[in-house]
């Protein structure tokens, strides 16, 4: 009898119960004013959650294309030229930078490892840039090199989802959530965020690197893929007609939106939105992923083969795909972690080879863009979620080279979207261990990000658990120098 009573009580009180109870008088208007906006989202965006919302003030940009590094690369051999450390190199680190230090890997006292590569000024802007870049050395005039951003985190995990949805605990929405959350997607046909992966394996911060978290999941990320079926289940098994998958999907609509009328549950509409897209995706997507139709110099700019897994291949859908108005492509490339263990994580062997994976394919997608006249409108980003050691790692007496994480100082590289080009912005102390002028967090990266796609930062809100959240949480300054 009491526990009876019990669930009387609790479906008596559930938010659910209420509204499929209620009218829609006095009393429930005055509840929706008093609860949060997005309440009835569902009858308020009847239209579609992902159609075009108007930005919060004129956008720079109207899509992004991020190429994650995961792993971190090395800032010092790459994109932060230090002449001292190789000066150094093999001595003692200075005592004073390093004590009290936490390092995931290095023990004892650190010595000094200066980087083995040349670098040279390149571009009219004369932007410093490790002989490991050559492509990238061939649009020094087009980027922004941020050399001064810092991070709280210095494992892999905890900070990959912190540079991706600026928190290091899983379960916040991801950087491309909020936007496709914010601004919808320009394209009917493809999702609003895009994910495509290569390299080792999937990064170590797994699949919340591109979730939604708290917000509705019909914003998390779509993974696509290079090889094999783009999209998985999204073809009709076999024996299943076109007309049959058509009619099937518009029973279940049907269904599942009378359920939305009755339960006002936002993952309703998520479950309707995403069925309909499935079903377009089935003309869109293979269309989109066949690369084999770009002609021959496209291939030789990018250094693509069709039906190969590649980060190449990734830079060259991800043009397609911004082309097509998704909203926001995520390039994930596993492996630039080089602690110097063995050939196959150092930075004699391994550094180079995963520069020549990516560099060409990185330049050429920043070029394409260009020519088309979509850079102005398209941000590109690389970078990874830390930096690396001036020091070497020496991990159990190991004689290869290699650099621990280091969360003080990274470097990113910017292009197009608003982006002011051939600047250097930020800099490092002698040794590229500590920022010492305009230093920045992961959270002045992302509101500069919002900024240039039309979001003040600030505004950009969702309410759950009884409070507001934002991507930038109570943090986060727009980067002026680095805005156009």
């Amino acid at each position: 009898m009491r526990d009876e009573y019990t669930r009387e009580l609790l479906k008596g009180i559930t938010r659910r119960h209420f509204f499929r109870q209620s009218g829609f008088g006095i009393g429930v208007a005055a509840l929706a004013n008093l609860l949060r906006e997005d309440l009835f989202m569902p009858s308020a965006r009847a239209a579609g959650p992902l159609q075009p919302r108007a930005p919060h003030f004129a956008p720079k940009a109207k899509s992004i294309i991020y190429l994650f590094m995961a792993g971190a690369p090395s800032q010092v051999d790459l994109l932060d030229y230090k002449p001292k450390l190789s000066e150094l190199n093999g001595t003692n680190a200075p005592e004073d930078i390093f004590k009290g230090e936490r390092f995931a890997f290095i023990r004892g006292t650190p010595r000094l490892l200066g980087s083995p590569y040349r670098f040279a000024r390149h571009g009219q802007s004369g932007a410093e840039i490790s002989e490991l870049l050559p492509h990238l050395r061939t649009i020094a005039d087009d980027v922004a090199i941020l050399r001064s951003v810092h991070t709280t985190q210095f494992n892999h995990a905890p900070a990959q989802i912190f540079m991706n949805t600026g928190h290091q605990i899983v379960g916040r929405p991801s950087l491309g959530s909020w936007l496709t959350y914010g601004l919808g997607s320009e394209s009917a046909d493809l999702p609003g965020f895009v994910v495509l992966l290569s390299g080792e394996n999937q990064p170590d911060g797994g699949k919340s690197c591109w979730g939604s978290g708290f917000l509705p999941t019909v914003y998390q990320g779509v993974e696509f893929r290079s090889k094999g079926d783009p999209v998985l289940f999204l073809r009709n098994p076999d024996g299943v007609r076109p007309e049959d998958r058509r009619a099937s999907l518009d029973l279940v609509n049907e269904l599942n939106r009378t359920h939305l009328e009755e339960q006002g549950d936002p993952e309703i509409q998520t479950r309707i939105a995403s069925y309909e897209m499935a079903y377009r995706m089935q003309t869109s997507v293979p269309e989109l992923m066949d690369i084999a139709k770009e002609p021959p110099a496209m291939h030789e700019l990018y250094g693509t083969e069709p039906g190969q897994r590649s980060f190449a291949n990734n830079c060259l859908l991800a043009r397609r795909l911004v082309e097509r108005g998704v909203r926001f492509v995520q390039l994930y490339h596993r492996g630039w972690d080089h602690h110097g263990t063995n050939s196959r994580d150092d930075i004699v062997t391994r550094l180079p080879s995963l520069c020549r994976e990516t560099d060409q394919a990185a330049a050429a997608l920043v070029k394409d863009l260009k020519q088309r006249g979509l850079l102005d409108t398209t941000l590109v980003v690389w970078g990874g979620e830390f930096g690396r050691t001036p020091m070497n790692e020496e991990r159990n007496g190991s004689k290869f080279l290699g650099r621990d994480h280091h969360p003080r100082a990274f470097t990113l590289w910017l292009a197009g979207g608003g982006i002011k080009p051939g600047v250097t912005i930020g800099q490092t102390d002698d040794l590229g261990y500590n920022a010492v002028e305009d230093a920045v967090d992961v959270h002045d990266v992302h509101a500069t990000v919002l900024q240039l796609m039309g979001i003040e930062h600030t505004r950009l809100t969702y309410r759950f658990q009884g409070r507001d959240f934002r991507l930038t949480d109570v943090s986060g300054n727009v980067i002026t120098k680095l805005i156009a």
